[in-house]
């Protein structure tokens, strides 16, 4: 205690979300009865504090202030319910006591980085430069105490040593000689946190002097010795000189008990927010008991047996390794290491199943309607109330209908959020179940979602509207067909119309300018499940139905030219965009001219000489597949392309094209593989051993009992009886080198073996 201005001023150090200190504080408060309450925080954002004592106002929250001019530069200030700013500002609005923020405001700590005059002496360490990176000491003083004393958090620490004192009174005196003490060993501070330390000392000497009676002042326990400390005003003044500026917007965001364990704002983050809670809704007398059974509902929900009489010998347990600890109660690590011995039986994996859920835990906090809300988090809230969706803080699988109104809206709802940074859902599986009338997502909310969202207001104040406006930012940026393609899909379930209609315009106006094969044919898969998806979407494809025809046809002009004299890398890259476009005719369910237009390109493929052989080769097998050529003509073709006059290198080029992971079709037709068997008999020694990767590829599709069933019909095998087993065995008597081969490719050994 200090006194200031005449006037009585306590300075309470406490553990940023620390139950601990949260119920001490308030018994401080009850006893002190200030008039003024002072907490660490932005001073800018004061006028909010009232608001976070609203009824409707559910923990985890976070205060939210980001730059007016970019709203991708904020920073957060998380409260839960056992946060002890969080409460002792609940106090002050019960007990119709001033509060306010003393910290530095988020205008200075958002604002651009200020020049240094690198004249003076002593450029004040630069302290409006950027954060200086904080110690473990400065991170979490109360943590270094507790690991001192063999602790492995600082909560059960605070419980044993401050807590359980026969003494109460003087503990926030204690804590502040402990925090001189640790501040007296380490480096001093300097850059902002200094900066930060003198601007509250001002602002704590501004408020005495405005004080009608005592002024109680909440702070992380690291800066009590130096709030506490005579320094006059004016070394303080003149560190907060130059400060900057920047226009700023503050509001309320839901937050997480996720996000509680990582370090925001103040740098302060607690390891187990699961943990902490518990602390402090539990009565003291029963946190174990409580505990072990939270432990043993959670183990049992993952379908574990847990008995009565384990969850009495896990108390009992951890009662006595508090014992033998010297503790007056069992604390975290002994509720552990018992639920560990006794309700999981010695496995910490059981225990790992149901510990991020316990010390985490999903809740996620809810801001009342009044807030001040960015407008796309307004219309976020309006539009998750509309659709019947709640946010969570863990993975939660929702199955959606497109032929449903609800589920139209949330899949609608969802693909917007995706379009706009913010992909609180996750489709599952994603491109399986395109054009289909399913949707699976994964949901997971995540608090910074609100920034991004925030970020999104250039493009309009709802997310409907800023979803078509990124769209249309991303249309006029994109570079090439595939890019508008894959947008224009995108925002087709979004159900954008007006940006389907610009992607639409400009599709038509690129692939207008272009002849370029390379460009052409990657978009034709997107534009594909476009059309597919627009009937899920009761969309008007014609105008999309018209454009592809009219891409595929220009593809199947340009392809001829472009498949002649590629090295392999192009050659590959190619044929993958060849069996992209042929899967999307199959898809847009194309006919006529242009389908007609497609295979004649590929069939002028296996026609010309200077084709790149594996091109020629995957162009046949496109063309056999869609059974566009012959069985016959198939195995001709392959026969000619595989024949002793044709060089090896090509020969396995087109062979690749044709079999690479369609090796099956070796099981069923006949004459191809009579073709192979006799090019596989032809081939020298060196050749076979170096291509024997890319004939492996060929089968690699093939499962054990298909690779047995080609070798069965390579070698004539009759049956799974023994006449069967001496054919096999008399075929790898007649044609040795061949079996052995066969064999090596595939990787199996025939049944009489």
């Amino acid at each position: 205690m200090t006194r200031a201005m005449g006037v009585e001023v306590s300075i309470f150090g406490i553990r940023h979300h620390g139950p601990g200190s949260a119920r001490r504080l308030l018994e401080a408060l009850e006893a002190l009865r200030p008039s003024l309450v002072l907490v660490e925080g932005p001073s800018d954002a004061s006028d909010l504090l009232p608001m976070l004592a609203d009824a409707a106002m559910i923990p985890p929250v976070a205060l939210l202030t980001y730059a007016a001019d970019d709203p991708g530069r904020a920073i957060f200030w998380p409260f839960a319910t056992f946060s002890p700013e969080y409460q002792a500002i609940c106090w002050a609005v019960r007990h119709r006591v001033g509060v306010r923020f003393i910290d530095i405001p988020a205008s200075w700590r958002l604002a651009l980085p200020a020049q240094v005059d690198e004249t003076e002496p002593e450029p004040k360490e630069a302290a409006f430069t950027g954060e200086t990176e904080q110690s473990p000491l400065e991170r979490d003083p109360i943590g270094v105490l507790a690991a001192a004393g063999g602790y492995e958090d600082g909560e059960s620490w605070w419980r044993d040593v401050i807590e359980e004192n026969p003494a109460p009174a003087p503990i926030f005196a204690a804590i502040s000689e402990a925090m001189t003490a640790l501040r007296e060993a380490s480096s001093p501070v300097r850059g902002q946190e200094a900066i930060r330390e003198a601007y509250m000392r001002l602002e704590i000497a501004k408020a005495a002097k405005e004080a009608e009676g005592s002024v109680a002042v909440v702070c992380g326990a690291w800066h009590a010795p130096a709030l506490q400390a005579k320094i006059a005003a004016t070394a303080d003044r003149a560190l907060l000189k130059s400060a900057p500026k920047q226009k700023i917007v503050a509001t309320w965001a839901p937050w997480t008990s996720p996000r509680l364990a990582m370090a925001s704002g103040y740098g302060a983050g607690v390891a187990a927010p699961g943990w902490c809670a518990h602390l402090w809704d539990a009565p003291r007398q029963e946190i174990a008991s409580r505990w072990l059974a939270r432990i043993a509902a959670a183990l049992r929900a993952e379908g574990h047996f847990v008995s009565t009489a384990s969850l009495i010998e896990a108390e009992r347990l951890a009662q006595s390794l508090a014992a033998l600890r010297g503790r007056p109660a069992p604390g975290f690590e002994e509720l552990r290491e018992a639920a560990i011995a006794c309700l999981c039986f010695g496995e910490t994996l059981v225990w790992a199943i149901v510990s991020q859920r316990l010390l985490v835990g999903a809740e996620v906090g809810a801001i009342p309607d009044n807030a001040p809300l960015a407008p796309l988090l307004e219309d976020l809230q309006r539009e998750q109330k509309r659709v019947r969706l709640k946010p969570e803080a863990l993975d939660r699988e929702l199955a959606v209908d497109l032929r449903s109104e609800s589920g139209a809206d949330r899949s609608t709802l969802l693909h917007r959020l995706v379009l706009l940074g913010a992909p609180w859902g996750k489709l599952a599986e994603a491109g399986r179940s395109r054009g289909t009338f399913r949707e699976r997502w994964i949901l997971r909310w995540e608090p910074e979602f609100a920034v991004r969202l925030v970020e999104n207001l250039i493009h309009g104040s709802t997310i409907a509207q800023a979803a078509t406006g990124r769209m249309a930012a991303a249309f006029d940026q994109a570079a090439d067909l595939k890019a508008l393609a894959d947008l224009a899909f995108a925002a087709l379930t979004a159900r954008l119309t007006q940006a389907v209609e610009r992607g639409i315009e400009k599709i038509e106006r690129r692939a207008a300018q272009t002849s370029d094969c390379g460009e052409l044919l990657p978009a034709l898969l997107p534009l594909a499940n476009t059309l597919r998806y627009g009937e899920a979407r009761q969309s008007d494809a014609d105008q999309l139905a018209a454009l592809f025809a009219r891409i595929l046809t220009q593809a199947a002009l340009a392809l001829p030219y472009a498949a002649r004299g590629l090295d392999q890398p192009a050659a590959a890259a190619m044929r993958r965009m060849m069996a992209s476009a042929n899967e999307a005719a199959t898809l847009a369910e194309i006919g006529g001219d242009e389908l007609a237009a497609w295979r004649n390109a590929l069939r002028a493929l296996t026609e010309d000489a200077r084709v790149t052989p594996v091109i020629a080769g995957a162009a046949a097998r496109l063309l056999y597949e869609a059974e566009a050529l012959a069985a016959e003509d198939a195995a001709t073709l392959l026969g000619l392309a595989l024949s002793p006059s044709r060089a090896a290198a090509d020969a396995a080029g087109y062979f690749e094209g044709f079999f690479e992971g369609a090796g099956e079709r070796l099981i069923h037709d006949k004459p191809l593989r009579e073709a192979v068997d006799i090019w596989m008999q032809s081939l020298d020694e060196a050749f076979f051993v170096e291509h024997l990767p890319l004939f492996r590829r060929a089968f690699s599709n093939l499962d054990r009992m298909q690779r047995r069933r080609l070798l069965d019909a390579v070698l004539g095998r009759a049956g799974a009886g023994l006449a069967g087993r001496l054919l096999c065995a008399d075929a790898a008597a007649i044609w040795p080198r061949h079996f052995e081969r066969l064999t090596e490719i595939l990787g199996a050994r025939p049944a009489h073996e």
